[in-house]
């Protein structure tokens, strides 16, 4: 009756139980987005999932250890997410309101006009390069003075531009600080902003 019981209920449960583990661990988990730095597109306390065995492409939503990147982070939440803007070889250039990447102007039509602009610009001025980014103090000593993103690292940049803390301020992110890339469940109704996010690699580069 005993051994009965164990292969009908505990074996099962347990096995369950460890393949759910596994699937949180090495596969997928769900995250909570932490402030407005991905607004409009993700919303702060939003309920996302990581997929922790992509592969990271231009445009992509990526979730990374902050206290690993942020030679000025202190308190709060440890992981930042933000958007993909460059991977290892590009270049990237912001002028005439306009991001280039490689030379080829970026499609920015998930956020607004301000953000584009305004927003992109901020302290750094209204032309700005990787070269001219790195060249300053901001940047950890070991990212600074790249005019391409080296080779294993990644630029990214955070929707809401303005109040976003990113690449920016603190220079690449590195592949092997990087959690996972952002997944909105279907069930989120709002279609553009889920669109601009598990699609967001898709016609990274205007027409």
């Amino acid at each position: 009756m005993f051994m009965k019981f164990l292969k009908e209920w505990v074996f099962p449960i347990a096995i369950a139980i460890l393949i759910v583990v596994l699937i949180r661990s090495f596969l997928f988990t769900r995250v909570k987005v932490s402030g407005p730095s991905m607004e409009p597109n993700l919303q702060d306390k939003e309920n996302v999932f990581l997929n922790k065995v992509a592969s990271y492409k231009r445009g992509d939503v990526i979730v990374f250890n902050a206290k690993d990147e942020d030679p000025r982070y202190q308190s709060g939440d440890d992981k930042y997410v933000k958007r993909i803007i460059a991977i290892p070889g590009d270049t990237v250039e912001y002028k005439a309101s306009n991001l280039y990447v490689n030379g080829k102007k970026v499609n920015q039509s998930f956020i607004s006009l301000s953000e584009r602009t305004e927003g992109t610009e901020m302290s750094f001025g209204s032309t700005w390069s990787l070269k001219t980014l790195s060249s300053g103090t901001l940047w950890q000593k070991k990212d600074r003075n790249n005019s391409t993103v080296p080779k294993g690292k990644y630029f990214v940049m955070g929707d809401h531009r303005s109040v976003s803390n990113d690449g920016r301020y603190f220079g690449f992110v590195d592949k092997k600080h990087i959690v996972g890339k952002v997944i909105v469940p279907f069930w989120n109704i709002n279609k553009t902003a889920k669109a601009n996010v598990n699609q967001g690699n898709k016609n990274f580069f205007s027409k």
